[in-house]
């Protein structure tokens, strides 16, 4: 299957300025194109560049900010995503946000909103977001 990766898009993608700018980037497509490939090969050299990355798989950051919630590492959790440079999120979509992942979710976007770069990667095209929002208020924006 072709993957349809444009030379030009990928070499401005690896030379960070967009990272600079604080911008996000969306990689979506069908399962074994190489969306989380992409992201990380990014991410990989974000980090050679200097720059702090995180890399978070979805399902497993809910679960992991749950834990925190429960142990009181919350606050210190989010902080830490928040000063992030390029946060990394993979596997976007596979089930329905819970309202403490929901509110997890915003709270992220929004500390980071102009601070840091997102890269999002995801099976599930853009119009099937709202349904795993599971939020028509959280999901609303422009389309």
């Amino acid at each position: 299957m072709p993957r349809g990766i444009d030379r030009a898009v990928m070499a401005h993608l690896v030379d960070g300025a967009w990272i600079e700018r604080h911008e996000n980037l969306l990689i979506i497509g069908a399962a074994g194109l190489g969306e989380s490939w992409i992201a990380c090969a990014i991410g990989h050299k974000a980090c050679r560049d200097g720059r702090r990355v995180a890399y978070h798989r979805v399902p497993r950051l809910f679960e992991a900010l749950a834990i925190a919630r429960g142990d009181g590492r919350h606050a210190r959790t989010m902080k830490a995503i928040e000063r992030t440079e390029l946060l990394i999120l993979d596997d976007w979509g596979l089930s329905v946000f819970t309202v403490p992942e929901r509110r997890d979710l915003l709270e992220i976007l929004e500390d980071r909103h102009g601070r840091g770069s997102t890269i999002v990667t995801s099976q599930l095209p853009v119009e099937h977001w709202h349904e795993t929002i599971g939020d028509p208020t959280l999901g609303a924006g422009e389309r």
